[in-house]
């Protein structure tokens, strides 16, 4: 009987996969309030242009926090990856 993931945080690859996802739904939803706020100017919606500045701005800043949180997970598969390839070299020579 396989194991079957009940979250998406279960082992380092799929918490990766899911990080990935999350950076890409970021990248889409600052290209939409990109064109919301293209819109905003030809419209001369200023106080909407300033809603739209800070969604973007705090986008920017989640995409930041998400890329440094897949450099760590990828950190971590690293090191895992070294530890495990040590643990098998230690008990094939023993």
């Amino acid at each position: 009987m396989s194991y079957q993931s009940e979250t998406p945080f279960d082992n380092i690859e799929s918490s990766h996969h899911y990080v990935a996802l999350l950076a890409e739904a970021i990248a889409e939803a600052k290209a939409d309030v990109e064109e919301q706020m293209t819109a905003a100017v030809v419209d001369e919606a200023d106080r909407r242009k300033e809603a739209l500045q800070l969604v973007c701005f705090k986008l920017n800043k989640l995409g930041t926090h998400i890329a440094e949180s897949r450099r760590i997970l990828n950190d971590l598969r690293m090191l895992r990856r070294l530890l495990l390839d040590e643990r098998v070299q230690k008990t094939g020579t023993m």
